[in-house]
């Protein structure tokens, strides 16, 4: 476990990225039990730098789990467990701009949540509304776009998180561009919401794999080699995603794992009085709750 005023980074990787994390080394499994089920798959610890990194791939093993699918509850509980401080998550994403390119990365600093299957919070028998109006950290997302980087990053970005699996229709791809978004995706809601309940750091790096519907494909490409061109932007952006994160982690590791705004999200988010909070809540959700309702 990290010490009590030490950054622990925990590495979320999406498609593209689950198996590209064994690059950064081999460690130990640990498979945690939550309240909500296991996680999509064991979360790795490696030492890097001289410090503890948690590895989780969110999709699971052999990309298990679809997106409407993933276990986000039980995947942020259990790094929460693990003593995780700090999140950096991987997404792939379509752009809805000309100006991001496929190839390059974004570090998004807003989202739409366009979801409505999924569980978005761990609070089901309590009211606790935290505060999202900066849904990605601002501490994480400056170092990386500070560090250096193979592939070309954008500083900023709104994510519609769209329900899926299907991708999207032309309208509302068109839609989503009239909103004034930049990228889409599946899978950063509920997960960053997740987070700000757990009181965790959380950024995201947005690997831009193809342009959305919105965007005609060029006629001369088949589908075949379509796919072969998104394959290829994945693999790139993947390569540089993973690059970019490495370089930051002594950076990430160096901060104070006290002291954002992030880590204290629950201050004056739990509007049930504390009489009322069941104590087998407080047992079952102790992990998340432990700081918060310190005499409550």
């Amino acid at each position: 476990m990290p010490s009590p005023h030490r950054a622990m980074l925990g590495i979320i990787g999406g498609t593209g990225m689950a198996d590209a994390l064994g690059a950064l080394g081999a460690g130990e499994t640990h498979r945690v039990d939550t309240p909500f089920g296991p996680p999509a798959a064991p979360v790795i610890v490696v030492e890097l730098g001289g410090a503890p990194v948690a590895l989780l791939s969110r999709h699971g093993e052999g990309h298990r789990f679809p997106p409407g699918k993933v276990p986000y509850r039980a995947n942020v509980f259990a790094l929460k467990a693990l003593g995780v401080t700090h999140v950096l998550a991987t997404a792939a994403v379509g752009s809805l701009r000309e100006e991001i390119r496929p190839g390059e990365l974004v570090v998004p600093d807003q989202l739409v949540d366009r979801t409505f299957r999924r569980e978005p919070t761990f609070f089901d028998e309590l009211a606790v509304h935290v505060e999202f109006a900066q849904p990605f950290c601002h501490s994480l997302r400056e170092i990386l776009l500070r560090t250096p980087a193979a592939a070309r990053v954008h500083d900023g970005g709104t994510y519609v998180c769209m329900e899926g699996p299907q991708f999207s229709t032309r309208a509302e791809s068109d839609l989503h561009r009239a909103w004034g978004a930049q990228l889409i995706g599946m899978t950063l809601v509920p997960e960053a919401k997740l987070a700000r309940e757990a009181e965790l750091c959380y950024a995201a790096v947005n690997l831009v794999t193809d342009y959305d519907c919105w965007r005609p494909h060029p006629a001369e490409l088949g589908q075949q080699e379509l796919l072969e061109e998104i394959i290829s932007n994945l693999k790139a952006t993947t390569a540089a995603a993973l690059e970019l994160i490495r370089a930051a982690i002594p950076a990430v590791q160096s901060l104070a794992a006290s002291g954002c705004g992030c880590q204290e999200s629950l201050e004056r988010a739990i509007f049930t009085a504390g009489s009322q909070i069941h104590e087998e809540t407080r047992k079952r959700l102790d992990v998340l709750l432990r700081r918060a309702l310190r005499g409550r």
